[in-house]
């Protein structure tokens, strides 16, 4: 028997990627930029009306400063502006929509939305229903299975196990040592200096992934890899910030409070809360009747 799929959306990329892109003029008379919120829920609409999902979960980020990636390494994502309390307050909004519209969402003080999205894949695989990524996050990429798709929506494009091993040079289980080996700018982590995307691969390639690498290090130098010896060496002195960094890099899958009540299947849209938060935010008819119709 064929299940439906599980669609689980990275709330955040979508809701960020409106706060750039629509121009934070888009406010209430109030004062309050509502950009972000309206960006968000038209992409919801979007999301619906172009599946069908009937088992969608959507994940939030709460413990951006409070992670426990930030108990095993402080500077974990410290590059980055914390959010302005505008952006707060549209995130708040952002749910209340998604809920409104008869949406799961989960959200957690240490755990982050891939955490999250993590224990939501592996609990509903396992009973059976391929599961669907909605982000654009390579991070992600480490929990797509065979049946599995990791989906940039805006962008339409769809991969598979296959089409993230030619996009990203490893296979979705090696994503996180691909990180730990590259290090992640964009989160802050370090990795092994002199070791870039290239070197990771053909290391994976060849190891399988960071445990069999270092029990079998000294075969590095005698890889056909540019600067083999020279590798082997920054390997070797870098080996602790290497298993720190897999540490933050590797999606946790068994969430307490995700597990606690990890059910995804739609409810009914709220028409009444949801023409609260319209009338607040001073949304215009088209996309409330989008809204609406997804019922």
């Amino acid at each position: 028997m064929n299940l439906q799929p599980v669609y689980l959306v990275d709330a955040s990329i979508y809701i960020f990627r409106a706060w750039f892109s629509i121009s934070d003029e888009f406010s209430n008379t109030a004062g309050e930029p509502t950009n972000a919120v309206y960006g968000f829920t038209g992409f919801l609409c979007s999301l619906l009306e172009q599946t069908g999902a009937q088992h969608i979960g959507v994940a939030f980020d709460e413990s951006l400063a409070s992670s426990y990636r930030n108990e095993i390494y402080p500077e974990y994502k410290a590059n980055r502006d914390p959010a302005p309390e505008e952006l707060k307050r549209q995130f708040k909004w952002a749910r209340a929509m998604a809920e409104s519209m008869g949406l799961s969402c989960f959200a957690d003080p240490r755990y982050e939305a891939d955490d999250l999205i993590g224990t939501l894949a592996s609990h509903w695989r396992e009973r059976g229903h391929p599961i669907c990524l909605i982000t654009s996050d390579k991070d992600l990429a480490q929990l797509v299975d065979k049946n599995d798709t990791w989906w940039d929506f805006t962008r339409n494009r769809k991969l598979g196990r296959a089409k993230i091993k030619e996009k990203f040079g490893v296979f979705p289980e090696q994503i996180a040592d691909y990180l730990a080996l590259t290090g992640d700018s964009v989160d802050n982590i370090p990795g092994v200096p002199g070791v870039g995307p290239k070197s990771a691969s053909a290391l994976l390639s060849h190891f399988g992934d960071l445990d069999a690498m270092w029990e079998r290090l000294e075969e590095v130098q005698h890889l056909s890899i540019r600067g083999a010896k020279s590798l082997h060496k920054k390997l070797d002195d870098n080996r602790d910030a290497a298993d720190l960094a897999r540490r933050l890099t590797l999606i946790e899958t068994e969430v307490p409070s995700a597990l606690e009540d990890p059910g995804i299947t739609r409810g009914e849209l709220d028409e009444a809360r949801l023409n609260r938060l319209f009338d607040e935010m001073e949304f215009g008819q088209m996309l409330r009747q989008r809204c609406l119709r997804t019922a």
